[in-house]
């Protein structure tokens, strides 16, 4: 993949979504399609979390499991707290819990809550790819959601097409281009024989047409 024909691409892409009467900031959607392996076999299975240069264009939304300390402190940083008597109560309802899922781009919990997460609500956040990542209970997760803010997933599951976000249309070219290169370069890193085994990458705008960039 060359910069300028991904320029060239965003570009496109950019002024195609000036005609479009839409209501909403419409999202880059970078479309994957693999080549010449079997992701049947977990190994070959991308699942990459990356964070972008220069940001998702709309914050990543997180939830955190906490309790004591870390809830207090933790509670204004993420979007949504949930303390561990809230736990089972979330699992009763699976169309509530779906929905959760569906919504948070990540969830965190103090490491204490993880064998209960993992027991009660596992079967939904972990076919999603979205099991809380560990923290120390008295830990400061400034960092980390500053991080997950920006961080946008690669996972491909079984399927040899797939796609992720690189940011949205109200984004600047530059800045577009280069969260593109870096996801193509992380995939490149993943897979078992690099750029071979890519067979094409598209990007669009939500409601646009596709350009070619790989």
């Amino acid at each position: 993949m060359t910069e300028n024909k991904t320029t060239e691409a965003v570009g496109k892409i950019l002024e195609e979504s000036k005609k479009l009467d839409r209501k909403f900031k419409q999202n880059i959607d970078v479309i994957i399609n693999l080549k010449n392996i079997d992701l049947n076999e977990p190994k070959n299975r991308i699942d990459e979390e990356i964070i972008l240069p220069h940001g998702r264009g709309s914050e990543a939304k997180i939830a955190l499991f906490a309790s004591g300390e870390l809830a207090l402190k933790s509670k204004k940083q993420v979007d949504l707290l949930i303390k561990p008597e809230e736990i089972e109560e979330i699992s009763k309802d699976k169309k509530k819990l779906k929905k959760l899922a569906d919504y948070h781009d990540f969830f965190i919990a103090e490491a204490p809550l993880m064998p209960t997460i993992g027991k009660t609500l596992g079967t939904v956040l972990g076919p999603r790819g979205k099991m809380p990542k560990p923290v120390p209970p008295h830990a400061d997760v400034t960092s980390l959601v500053k991080n997950l803010r920006n961080t946008i997933k690669l996972r491909s599951k079984s399927s040899k097409t797939f796609h992720t976000i690189a940011g949205n249309e109200e984004m600047s070219k530059d800045h577009l281009v280069e969260n593109i290169e870096a996801i193509v370069k992380r995939l490149e890193n993943a897979l078992e024989r690099g750029k071979i085994n890519i067979g094409s990458i598209y990007i669009k705008t939500t409601m646009g047409p596709s350009e070619r960039v790989l």
